[in-house]
């Protein structure tokens, strides 16, 4: 390998005393080349964002640099100053975050947060800042580069804020850029584009890429070479192709082994099955009227129609804005469709107000995307999972011994009752966010992106449980994802929506056998490390 851009000597992060292992990172080494791309693999806690945040100078403050060196061209970047990393920061490390809304500045338009960077490091006049913010908007493939320049973040798509921090990135032509988890909240397609982007900006500018992921599919579309982490170790490094065949450390092994396959499972005997939940001509649209809506009117769902049988799981696929998540909405009453039959069972729930739907809500319940944001902080967990039985009028006791049955049901022990949400990982959240949703014995689950959110692990043993709960409890559950791997190994049929329509809509082997509809075989073509990666 030629001379290095970045090199990792030694470095030792220390957790502070109470936590789960004296360091966050112990004597980690890497190194990064020009032109090449490592990915930095590992779960959640492996110490991946932290060896980000170290060579950025960024590191929280109960973090504590216990040794070791980052060198970023000679120069040892634990030696430096504040005044001084904030020079390397924009100038020569470039760093994309995993989500760009939040770091986006909200009230500022895109133009002037490009042109900031050079602000910050006095580079170019006005007039200059100016014709190269409008270049990087068009390099990072973004249309309409003035429209673009004029926006407000929340104007834009999560992949196009998403190429506006990589346009911010590459603004000063730095040797390293670091990403961090950047496609992690992206549909299968805007992914894809994101990857394809970084690679070619990479080759153009013979940028290093320091790529931090818990995703091998990405890691086999991009990554040079690959650092395998795990508790702050590096267990495995070596090229991509040689990890990815021939893996040699057991924690690698199973990572591989966790990431969903592409070949869906031997198909349910369904046929005298019940039908549990049945959507005809659901319609929802926005817009149209307000202040901020210009009279542009947005179907979210179009003619929507489809049943789930008793014991099935039914996929709703497609890129964000493709109107999945609406509909789900819908079903469950969250929000109000303009029109369409709803029915759990033989009963109609269509039309009927919140009060009349109120007694009904029991049978269809919801699990969410993200179990910290859906849990209430202030209760117990135990008290979170009765909350519902109790407010449809069991008794608090008993209330509250069902919830502790429900814990060691989802694999978790019936005392940890008594905690609260943030002592939990995010995997043991989202089984107490399954408990809830179980609380009240619904017939149908709507499962919002239950997985998206989690390590490839944590997010094979979510998948497991939902489907052990689905043959002991007969649940039939509509299942919204943007991942098409997940969608293989967790759904009996797919229905792929785009533009609030129901464009395709088959058995999940025919389907990704032989796809129908163009759209469709567009995004199992946009399926990170498909072909590459053996799963």
């Amino acid at each position: 390998m030629s001379e290095p851009v970045l090199a990792i000597e030694g470095l030792n992060l220390a957790l502070p005393g109470g936590a789960d292992r004296a360091f966050a990172v112990r004597d980690l080494s890497l190194a990064v080349a020009p032109g090449e791309t490592l990915c930095v693999v590992g779960e959640s806690g492996s110490g991946k964002s932290m060896t980000a945040l170290a060579t950025i100078g960024l590191l929280p403050p109960s973090i504590r640099l216990a040794g070791g060196a980052i060198r970023l061209g000679g120069r040892d970047l634990t030696k430096l100053g504040e005044r001084e990393m904030r020079d390397i920061r924009g100038r020569e490390i470039g760093m994309i975050f995993q989500e760009p809304m939040t770091s986006l500045n909200p009230v500022m338009r895109v133009a002037d947060q490009i042109a900031e960077t050079f602000e910050a490091h006095g580079a170019l006049d006005r007039r200059g800042r100016r014709e190269r913010t409008l270049q990087l908007i068009e390099e990072v493939g973004l249309p309409d580069p003035s429209a673009i320049a004029r926006a407000y973040p929340h104007e834009l798509s999560g992949g196009q804020r998403q190429r506006v921090m990589i346009a911010i990135a590459l603004a000063l032509e730095p040797k390293l850029i670091i990403a961090d988890e950047p496609t992690t909240a992206l549909d299968v397609t805007t992914q894809a584009q994101i990857l394809k982007l970084l690679d070619a900006l990479r080759r153009k500018h013979g940028t290093a890429v320091l790529f931090i992921t818990h995703d091998f599919g990405v890691v086999a579309e991009i990554a040079d070479r690959v650092a395998v982490l795990q508790h702050g170790i590096c267990v495995e490094t070596g090229p991509a192709a040689d990890v990815l065949a021939r893996p040699q450390h057991d924690y690698t092994k199973r990572l591989l082994a966790a990431v969903p396959s592409l070949t869906p499972p031997p198909p349910k005997d369904l046929a005298r099955a019940p039908v549990a939940f049945a959507v005809e001509s659901l319609a929802k649209t926005y817009g149209g009227r307000g202040l901020f809506r210009k009279g542009r009117e947005v179907k979210a769902a179009n003619n929507v129609s489809f049943v789930i049988k008793r014991g099935e799981t039914l996929g709703l696929v497609g890129e964000s804005g493709s109107g999945k998540s609406t509909v789900g909405r819908c079903v469950l009453r969250l929000i109000e469709p303009d029109a369409g039959l709803i029915r759990i069972g033989d009963t109609a729930i269509e039309g009927l107000s919140q009060g009349q739907f109120r007694p009904l809500r029991k049978r269809i319940q919801m699990v969410f995307q993200d179990p910290f944001a859906s849990l209430n902080p202030r209760r117990t967990v135990g008290r979170i999972i009765a909350e519902g039985p109790i407010a449809q009028g069991v008794p608090r006791a008993e209330a509250l011994a069902k919830a502790r049955e429900l814990l060691d049901l989802v694999g978790l022990r019936a005392e940890v009752a008594d905690r609260y949400p943030h002592e939990f990982s995010g995997g043991q959240r989202q089984r107490v966010g399954i408990a809830r949703a179980l609380a009240l014995e619904p017939e149908v689950l709507v499962a919002d992106e239950p997985v998206s959110a989690l390590d490839v692990s944590v997010q094979a043993q979510i998948l497991a449980l939902m489907q052990d709960l689905q043959r002991r409890l007969g649940l039939a559950i509509l299942f919204v994802t943007h991942d098409l791997r997940v969608a293989a190994q967790m759904c009996d049929r797919i229905a792929v929506m785009q533009k609030g329509r129901i464009v395709e809509l088959q058995p999940t082997a025919s389907l990704f056998a032989d796809p129908q509809h163009a759209y469709t075989k567009a995004l199992l073509s946009a399926v990170p490390g498909a072909g590459r990666l053996k799963t």
